[in-house]
């Protein structure tokens, strides 16, 4: 029996992801004031924010391009020695603090949550920590209340939001609305009816169609979440805090794929500022504790359904970011454009293949250096070389 059709299908099924498609994809750093975002995002960035303790201090919403670390492409760089060296980043926005009652304006409420609607995924700070010199804006610390003020505030945002949809896209069906668009306004009296609940998008099973209307939308709710949960440095090094138990909770029943990172960010801005690797060291071997950073950008990464394959020789060597799913052709044409017009096949090593073997020359005696087509789906780590036709002729990249 051919099993070729149900391949397909899932084939199919695994295009249809939540989200907005590109690599230029967001992480927001969100949470309510004063639980420690922009003190991350220095971490994250080493780029100065203000971080003053002090709520809405944060008023414009900070970007900056952060390295992705991986070993891979450090052996690579290693390998080869190029002049050009060029990692994958991940782009981190710091979002002022969203206080309770966002969604009706309060605090600097709505302006926040458009910054939110502008990126893809959310690190979503909350804070386990007592200290009398930083202020709670609720009064008190309970990360768990915290959890749930952020969810509700972006959840009654898409509610409004989807009610003035379904109200002006229920006058232009009334007018003469075709059959697709009546099809389209049942899934948002769906959609709405759904948050209604109480429920948020990104936890809901919907089908193809219902996520082609969801990405039209782009709901704040429908974005992938992280959950970073800021301890002291004392928990973070013993690994133990009074809330960690209760949040954990809190998350598997609203989320039970959820990542939860606990981190400190006293402790990584300490870290970050340190002259070099022995420095540190040091300073991980005292503190009894390790920086969580590198899991955070790289969850953040994965998160947005991001990956990359490497270009790698004596020139260069470069981390192309991609979606998961593509195939080689647009994997080429993030090279080059031409590079997918005039496609012929990709040359394919694997990078466990490559580091085990050595040199490009064993990886083709092994019998692991291969000719894919238009129909390969390019996996991350993949060290690929092109070859395209410009028309002249075969070139070589």
């Amino acid at each position: 029996v051919k099993q070729m059709p149900p391949k397909k299908a899932a084939e199919e099924e695994e295009v249809t992801i939540l989200g907005r498609f590109g690599t230029s994809l967001k992480m927001g750093i969100v949470g309510l004031p004063n639980v420690g975002k922009s003190t991350m995002f220095n971490v994250l960035t080493k780029s100065s924010v203000p971080a003053e303790n002090y709520p809405f201090c944060t008023k414009d919403p900070n970007e900056a391009r952060v390295l992705v670390p991986d070993a891979r492409f450090d052996y690579l760089c290693e390998k080869f020695g190029p002049p050009s060296k060029v990692p994958a980043y991940l782009n981190v926005v710091d979002i002022a603090g969203l206080v309770k009652g966002a969604h009706e304006g309060q605090g600097l409420g709505n302006a926040f949550l458009s910054n939110i609607k502008a990126c893809d995924g959310i690190f979503h700070v909350t804070r386990a920590f007592d200290d009398d010199d930083i202020i709670h804006v609720e009064g008190d610390v309970n990360p768990v209340r915290d959890l749930q003020i952020i969810d509700d505030e972006l959840r009654l945002k898409d509610i409004e939001f989807m009610t003035e949809l379904v109200t002006s896209t229920e006058k232009t069906v009334s007018r003469a609305g075709t059959k697709e668009q009546k099809a389209e306004l049942e899934v948002m009296k769906h959609i709405l009816a759904f948050l209604n609940d109480g429920k948020v998008i990104r936890r809901g099973d919907w089908k193809p169609d219902e996520i082609e209307v969801l990405n039209k939308q782009l709901l704040l709710t429908a974005k992938p979440v992280i959950y970073l949960v800021n301890l002291s440095e004392k928990d973070y090094a013993r690994k133990k805090n009074k809330w960690l138990v209760k949040i954990k909770e809190w998350v598997d029943t609203h989320e039970a794929k959820a990542t939860l990172i606990p981190f400190s960010a006293s402790f990584e801005l300490k870290y970050a500022d340190l002259a070099d690797d022995a420095a540190r060291k040091a300073y991980c071997d005292e503190a009894g504790a390790t920086s969580a950073l590198h899991k955070v950008i790289t969850t953040g990464f994965s998160t947005l359904q991001l990956q990359y394959f490497f270009t790698a020789g004596e020139d260069e060597v470069r981390a192309w970011t991609i979606q998961r799913g593509t195939k080689a052709p647009q994997a080429a044409g993030k090279i080059h454009t031409d590079f997918e017009k005039g496609f012929i096949m990709a040359e394919v090593m694997a990078f466990d293949d490559f580091k085990e073997l050595g040199t490009e020359a064993a990886v083709k005696a092994a019998g692991k250096y291969r000719q894919q087509g238009k129909a390969y789906v390019v996996q991350d780590g993949d060290i690929i070389f092109f070859k395209f036709n410009a028309g002249a002729g075969l070139k070589k990249k």
